[in-house]
């Protein structure tokens, strides 16, 4: 995966900062996981927030702006994920995808969940056995329509 030259400045700035995405999320205000899609480009910031982004990193306000701009979506690869994590993910899909999608259509009908009415939370669930990774996803069902 390519990071974009403003990606690698921000978390370069995260780093040298000494900040995580939960301290970010208590200064802007937003969830943690959005304000990571924002700083890898794939979700735009109001100024606002893209302002309190930039100088809690301390980095120049003038950065704000290209963090308000609707960036180009999709930042993986055409071909299978190598990342161990992200390849997880596609590995979840390749096995729980369908049966996800039956209990699915047979919950709401033939549709989909939306991906921009959109929410994603990651929690780590303390277990003695080794913690755990907890992703809710939460998007709105839309219906195929007819016409």
């Amino acid at each position: 995966m390519a990071i974009s030259e403003i990606t690698e400045k921000l978390l370069a700035a995260k780093k040298a900062q000494g900040v995580t995405f939960e301290d970010l999320e208590k200064v802007v205000g937003r969830d943690e996981t959005w304000i990571a899609s924002v700083i890898y480009r794939q979700a735009s910031a109001d100024l606002e927030e893209a302002t309190k982004i930039v100088t809690t990193l301390g980095l120049p306000e003038s950065m704000a702006e290209i963090l308000t701009v609707a960036p180009l979506k999709g930042s993986l690869e055409p071909q299978i994920p190598t990342d161990p994590l992200i390849y997880r993910f596609y590995e979840i899909m390749q096995v729980y995808g369908m049966p996800i999608k039956a209990v699915v259509h047979e919950k709401f009908g033939d549709g989909i969940m939306s991906a921009i009415d959109f929410s994603v939370e990651v929690e780590k669930v303390p277990d003695p056995k080794g913690d755990r990774v907890q992703i809710v996803m939460c998007g709105k069902f839309l219906p195929y329509k007819k016409w």
